[in-house]
């Protein structure tokens, strides 16, 4: 009663929730090369016809729920996850009448690319250089023309078959540039596919994109140079999906070297994939809720999107991630619960006592482990979300607890 009390507070609002996502990640980023990651997801609700809870359209057919658009910043250089950015949460309304081409950025949900961004501008002013890292719906000139400045890099897979200024399109100027490296990466299992290893070809260069005839947007440039990296696998195993990606970039590439480098950081994109699925089916199994206003889901989906980030950091951690400081993820309180938790947790030998420094996040998704069922040996593999998950509800528990006794 008390949680849905929470909820339905005027007080308590959306975007109250999503600005105290980045408290700790602002000064978690300081001095290093941030990957302000990208990316949206559709959070789906069961409804009727006689009860769909305020609820728009999502995907395809009769699906009714929130779209969640999130940013998280990862370092580039570890792969570490520092914490969310920003985002946005919103459900649909009535289908909009003016066609697409003809409504400015403002009035389109593309728009939350750019201001995703602008919000990054400010929560990461602390971090060494940025690049805004996007899927292909965030491939637009808009974005390319307005998102860039000093400190401030851009990098997108391609969507747009983009017009350039000297004639002809963008897919077309790449095919005439030759290979000029080769790598051998290996496919890790999935569901639909075993793993694998691709041998991959790649080619970079130079282009410069010319300003879209027919946009809605004014005081864009008329032209924006940007670099092109293309790494595609030309004779996949029969059967296999071949790996094809086509990015674009504002980091200036020089050489095979830093054009791998750049897909490397275009590859962490996994990370914010895993995000969306700790919300849903390896985790929180939010879409689950029964909270009977879109306004109160909405709420429920910005809490959850901070708890499964901080499900991704301690997974993270138990997989030999960077040791990151402890207060970048949980309160003072919160580690003074975690220090007396530990005493308990560990066990009379050596092998079972918790092996790294305290106060880290290292030190603290240990215990959450232990918490969620995890035996503590290091021989043992390494827990999963759905551990790590069972070990918060624990937690968060216990934490409960030891403010009525300090009541």
């Amino acid at each position: 009663m008390g949680f849905w009390r929470f909820l339905s507070n005027a007080k308590v609002t959306v975007e109250s929730l999503i600005a105290g996502w980045s408290l700790q990640t602002r000064d978690a980023v300081e001095g290093r090369h941030v990957l302000a990651i990208q990316d949206s997801s559709d959070i789906k609700f069961s409804t009727t016809q006689e009860s769909r809870r305020g609820l728009g359209k999502v995907g395809k057919g009769n699906i009714f729920g929130v779209v969640l658009h999130a940013m998280m910043a990862v370092d580039a250089d570890s792969g570490c996850c520092l914490g969310l950015v920003g985002g946005k949460l919103w459900t649909r309304k009535d289908k909009v009448k003016i066609p697409h081409a003809r409504r400015p950025l403002a009035e389109k949900e593309s728009e939350r690319w750019v201001s995703t961004a602008t919000q990054a501008k400010d929560v990461l002013s602390k971090a060494r250089m940025v690049t805004v890292i996007n899927d292909r719906e965030g491939d637009f000139y808009a974005h390319w023309a307005r998102t860039p400045e000093a400190g401030i890099h851009l990098l997108s897979r391609v969507m747009h078959d983009h017009a350039l200024e000297r004639g002809g399109t963008l897919r077309k100027f790449v095919r005439k540039i030759a290979f000029c490296a080769k790598a051998v990466i290996d496919i890790p299992k999935r569901m639909d596919h075993a793993a694998r290893k691709a041998h991959l070809s790649l080619r970079f260069g130079k282009t410069v994109l010319k300003r879209p005839t027919h946009t809605g947007e004014t005081n864009l440039p008329e032209s924006k140079s940007l670099c092109f990296i293309e790494i595609i696998e030309l004779h996949p195993p029969k059967g296999a999906k071949p790996i094809h990606w086509l990015l674009l970039t504002t980091h200036d590439v020089q050489s095979a070297e830093e054009a791998f480098r750049i897909v490397g950081w275009y590859k962490l994109r996994w990370i914010i994939e895993q995000f969306f699925r700790s919300m849903k089916s390896q985790g929180l199994r939010i879409e689950d809720s029964q909270l009977k206003t879109a306004d109160g889901l909405m709420k429920l989906t910005a809490i959850a999107a901070r708890a499964a980030t901080v499900v991704i950091q301690l997974v993270q951690a138990r997989q030999d991630g960077e040791e990151l400081p402890a207060d970048f993820v949980f309160s003072p309180e919160e580690i003074e619960v975690l220090a007396a938790i530990n005493k308990n947790v560990q066990g009379k030998t050596e092998l079972q006592k918790n092996p790294h420094q305290p106060k880290t996040v290292t030190w603290a998704a240990w215990i959450i482990a232990r918490l969620g069922g995890w035996t503590g040996y290091a021989s043992h593999k390494p827990p999963g979300p759905i551990t790590i998950h069972h070990g918060l509800n624990d937690f968060q528990n216990i934490c409960l607890g030891w403010n009525l006794q300090n009541v």
